[in-house]
Formats: C-alpha cells, structure tokens, sequence
C-alpha cells in the first residue's frame, strides 16, 4: 500500500512498542517460534514465458503462520526486519519475524469503541510514510491514522464534507506525500446498507500533508486495492465487485488529480469460474510490473495490463508486500500468512 522509501528511519517504531498501553509486540504470544522449514502451498501458473523472469521455476510458496480469520495488509519493518499485518475479524495487528514466529502487535487496531462488534472491524491496509511512521486504515473506525513516535495516534482523514468515511480500505504514498486511499464499505457491521452509512458512494481519495481530502472518483463500485507505477503517473486501483471485477489504471495529472480510468484487466471471467477471490490489495515492482491479489491467488500484470501469470495460493487471498532485500514477496491469504521468493524487488526498495 505504498511506493515510499520503506528503508528510512523507523526505528522509534521498536522504541515506541512499550509506550502503546501495553499491547504491542510482547503483550501475548500467539505461537511459539516455528521450526525450520515451512510447508509448501500452492503452485506457479505460467501464461507469458516473461513471468519466469520474474517468479523463477522452481520458487515455493511457504505458508510461514496460520490459523487467523482474515489477513490482510502486510507491511514490512526494515530496521525490526519483521512484517506486521491485519488480522480484521480479530481487530488485531500480528507480528512476524524469521526465528520468532507469530506475536500479537496491537489490539484493538482498527475499532476502539466501548460496544463489542462482530464483521470486520479491524486495521487493514499498513503502510510507512517517509518518515518511517505506521500508518493505518481502520475499519471500526472508519478512519485513517498515524502512530506517533510517543504512541500516540494522529488522524490523518475521517471525513469527506463533513460525513464520516465508510471503511477505509488500502492506501498508498506519493512522493510528495500526499496519501491516496480506497473508502469501500466493508468494515461496516451492515455493509452497504448499515443505517450508520453517511457517505451514498465509494470513493477513490487524496488527502494532503495539510488534511485536505479530495475525492478523485465516485465512479467505482467497490475500490479497494491501490498502488501507484514506478513514475507515479498511473494509479491502479481494483475493484473487488463481483459483477465487475476489474483492476483500472488512472492517469494521474501534475496535480495530483486523476484522468478518465481505462480497464487494465477484466477478471469477472475468473470470477464465473468460480477461482477464488476478488481483486484486493497489490504491490508494484522496479520494473512496473503488478502483484494483484485476487481471483486465484497473486496475479501478474505488465505493465500494459498482459497476464503474465499467477502464484495460485488455493485460496482467496488479500494482500501482499515485498520484504527482506526486496525481492521476498510476503503474502496474505485467508488464514495464512506466506512468502515466495521472486527475481525482482519492489519498487520501493532503491
């Protein structure tokens, strides 16, 4: 959910762990540290002799954690070299990190209100500015905010003319540091039709380092995932409808505004052939080319919309983050947290 520099400062992120009332990294061991080796899941789909310049042959997907209700957002921590993610049903952030295994991050993440609630009601996109500062999306909420380097939360957009957001969803960094996200209703105990719903649509928005949010389009059916090219002139974002699974490509203009969509991809076939999963989160790599969770697993894009193959996990699967060097490519799916090693590296890894 971002194209920032993820290799600056964060280290006042591990600092600041204890200063969080007490239900960070070390608040409840979820799993003891994993022993070695991990089992292999899924399988490689080759449809463009390209795609094994990218996710080699002989690559494995190793399911590294499991037993959640619905990962989602994964994030990378350089300094901690450790991936954080969304466990939405759960209202939780989990940790991992290679000889450690699965720890509890922080609970409650995205719904911090007094009535329990079920659906989901937790963070799901994570993202770092430029400064190395967590970012999230949370759903309960229906907000986005940042962790201060004291633990203290600063929120960042909540509302659009005065109405609360539906759920944010996923976001991404420009440069400059504006923060483009998706608004779709799912984190709302009713969805669609909860009568708390105050916004008529599902918005595409930018939101400035000064709190300014400007809606971008109000023309997409379910926004969800969102990710930027590599020169940031084009905003891909999915939309997770499955009467139109589509993944769309924006022009964005010099001032930060967007231009007339144009389809990039049509998955509602896959969708009819009952593959599993919507497009959903995705990451871009140095070459431009798209990591797209949805139907099947992790689909592969270039950068002109071409299908170039697909890591199938066997299950629906949400997200995905490059990690380590760049090239680990860190998935959530379902239940699962998993990695597969690839022969590119992410776009923000310079």
């Amino acid at each position: 959910m971002t194209l920032i520099h993820t290799r600056r400062r964060i280290g006042w992120l591990v600092a600041a762990m204890g200063a969080m009332a007490g239900v960070l990294a070390d608040a409840g061991v979820v799993a003891a540290a994993e022993a070695k080796g991990y089992p292999a899941v899924g399988k490689l789909e080759r449809a463009d002799p390209r795609f094994d310049q990218i996710v080699p042959p002989d690559a494995v997907l190793e399911k590294l954690a499991e037993g959640f209700a619905w990962t989602e957002g994964p994030v990378w921590l350089p300094q901690a070299r450790c991936l954080l993610f969304s466990d939405i049903p759960n209202n939780a952030i989990m940790r991992w990190k290679e000889g450690e295994g699965i720890r509890l991050f922080l609970k409650p993440a995205g719904y911090t209100g007094p009535t329990p609630r079920a659906g989901e009601p937790g963070t799901n996109g994570l993202l770092l500015d430029s400064q190395g500062r967590l970012v999230m999306c949370q759903h309960g909420d229906r907000r986005i905010v940042r962790v201060e380097p004291d633990g203290r939360w600063t929120v960042l957009a909540d509302r659009y003319q005065g109405k609360r957001l539906n759920s944010p969803n996923d976001a991404v960094f420009k440069s400059n540091g504006d923060l483009y996200f998706t608004d779709p209703p799912y984190g709302l105990p009713k969805g669609a039709a909860d009568p708390a719903r105050e916004l008529p649509f599902c918005g595409v928005y930018r939101v400035t380092p000064d709190g300014t949010v400007t809606l971008l389009t109000d023309q997409m059916t379910r926004p969800n995932g969102i990710a930027f090219s590599p020169d940031e002139k084009t905003l891909y974002v999915a939309q997770s409808d499955p009467q139109k699974a589509v993944w769309m490509a924006f022009e964005v203009k010099p001032e930060g505004t967007l231009g007339p969509g144009r389809l990039l991809f049509d998955a509602t076939p896959w969708v009819q052939q009952r593959l599993p999963g919507l497009p959903d989160g995705m990451k871009v790599d140095q070459a431009g080319n798209l990591f797209a969770t949805g139907p099947g697993g992790v689909n592969v894009f270039a950068p002109d919309g071409t299908f170039l193959g697909r890591i199938n996990t066997g299950v629906p699967t949400a997200n995905c983050r490059f990690g380590d060097d760049g090239s680990t490519l860190y998935v959530t799916a379902n239940q699962w947290l998993c990695r597969i090693r690839t022969r590119t590296k992410g776009v923000e890894f310079k």
